[in-house]
């Protein structure tokens, strides 16, 4: 008796989705190893969409320096440019995810970048 109701996409006994049907007769659950057959799927139509969002909403929107404010939490960290104490911070997850997050930190006095990983 299956525990969950659902379309194709999902394995009807433990939930997981379902791989794609390929050459096989049959398509697997790669969790609780569930087969259907692959006629099952005919007729079936698949659809992806991608939809992009505007600039003007998008962080990456670039600000003109001089007059952006610096925003995030001051802290103590010591400029390597000015030598002056103050700098603002924001964390980015640039590399991958098992590896820590990228630091980024601002001057509030000149303005200096400096980026630092985690």
């Amino acid at each position: 008796m299956s525990c969950f109701s659902s379309d194709l996409n999902f394995c009807p006994e433990c939930g997981n989705v379902l791989p794609l049907p390929g050459i096989q007769d049959t398509v697997t659950c790669p969790r609780c190893s569930f087969s259907i057959p692959v006629r099952e799927f005919s007729a079936q139509e698949i659809k992806s969409t991608v939809i992009f969002n505007p600039l003007e909403q998008s962080s990456l929107a670039v600000e003109d320096e001089e007059d952006s404010e610096l925003k995030g939490p001051v802290i103590d960290r010591r400029c390597s440019r000015c030598n002056k104490e103050g700098m603002v911070y924001h964390t980015r997850q640039m590399r991958s995810a098992d590896e820590g997050q990228t630091v980024f930190f601002t001057c509030i006095h000149c303005r200096y970048q400096e980026k630092e990983d985690s």
